[in-house]
């Protein structure tokens, strides 16, 4: 059974291009993304790590002259597709940020937002939504008991584990995580990847991260990028203790970036 979890593919990038303006900053990415698995993308800063994963829940269509060619299977379908549904899209694709962003509201209310965007207004759902949303970001224990506080009374780690919850309240099957430690103290970091690791039994993982330790912790699979290009892909031992490609190897063992 776990072997057959393992061949699912959630996202596939077939030789996905992007381009802002005249920068072509993401050029010709084929790649993989499996079921409840955790994908580390690393590269020097400027790469397009954080441009590839906003094309997954099309947030880069929001960025003036931005265009995108190729494909992105989500499910099998292209999201990038004449009928696509981006609102659905963004649903299924949760997305939490380089540093947290807790909305000036409520606890409760940071976490009950986004269903009640999507149409529940039943207290008592929402209730269970939030306490469940909240447990499943390690966030519960720590709260229970305040919720109608404001998020921004919150420590910076509470408040990006609060996002994470608010990400996982719309009930997504990928959570994008873009350099979610970055801003975080070494304690909170460590909360954060042990929550990666236990999220991943639901979800799908993709996180960007310059930090290669935690890359090599909390991933499965890593991708190094280098201008654009998906330079070599693979399961996270392999890259970081064989890699194929001497850019990749030159990356690791510090030669640059």
């Amino acid at each position: 059974m776990g072997k057959e979890k393992e061949n699912i593919d959630v996202v596939e990038t077939r030789n996905l291009n992007l381009w802002y303006g005249k920068k072509h900053a993401i050029i010709d990415v084929n790649a993989r993304f499996q079921k409840n698995k955790v994908t580390a993308l690393i590269g020097p800063s400027g790469c397009g790590k954080s441009t590839l994963i906003r094309c997954f829940n099309r947030m880069n269509d929001i960025i003036l002259g931005c265009m995108t060619n190729g494909e992105i299977l989500f499910d099998g379908k292209n999201i990038y597709g004449a009928d696509a549904d981006v609102f659905e899209i963004r649903k299924k694709v949760g997305m939490v940020f380089q540093k947290p962003n807790p909305f000036p509201k409520s606890i409760y209310e940071n976490v009950a937002y986004g269903p009640k965007i999507h149409g529940i207004s039943n207290k008592k759902v929402l209730d269970e939504i939030v306490e469940k949303s909240l447990k499943a970001a390690a966030l519960w224990e720590e709260v229970k008991d305040r919720v109608q506080d404001s998020a921004m009374s919150l420590s910076g780690g509470q408040q990006q584990r609060l996002c994470i919850a608010r990400a996982i309240a719309i009930g997504p099957e990928v959570i994008l995580m873009d350099e979610p430690c970055s801003a975080l103290d070494p304690i909170s970091t460590s909360k954060v990847e042990d929550l990666i690791n236990e999220l991943k039994k639901e979800y799908t993982v993709i996180i960007v991260t310059h930090n290669m330790q935690q890359a090599a912790r909390v991933s499965d699979y890593t991708g190094f990028m280098y201008l654009g290009k998906l330079i070599e892909f693979g399961k996270t031992k392999q890259i970081f203790e064989n890699p194929h490609d001497k850019l990749t190897e030159n990356y690791i063992t510090g030669r640059f970036g």
